[in-house]
């Protein structure tokens, strides 16, 4: 079971989910060059691209390691420590 999940940008293609923020708030980027980020707000009018930059995706997702581990999700807390290792350095 796979469990990796994407969306269709209307300008810059597929995206492909890095972590949740919060709820209703997702952190995806493009496919292949990993180098645009955007915030995917999830709401009642439906889904809003905010584009952010490099530093500003890298900060969520540190914040959101430190969450993870806070909690005791250590599954999570690997993948995205995987994943931010990939992204990020």
């Amino acid at each position: 079971m796979s469990t990796e999940t994407y969306l269709n940008h209307p300008t810059f293609g597929l995206l492909f989910r890095i972590c949740l923020i919060e709820e209703s708030q997702e952190l995806f980027a493009t496919l292949y060059a990993q180098r645009l980020f955007f915030l995917v707000i999830t709401g009642i009018t439906g889904i809003k691209f905010e584009p952010i930059s490099r530093t500003e995706a890298r900060i969520r997702v540190e914040n959101r390691l430190r969450q993870l581990r806070r909690s005791g999700a250590s599954l999570e807390y690997d993948a995205l420590q995987t994943l931010h290792k990939q992204t990020f350095q």
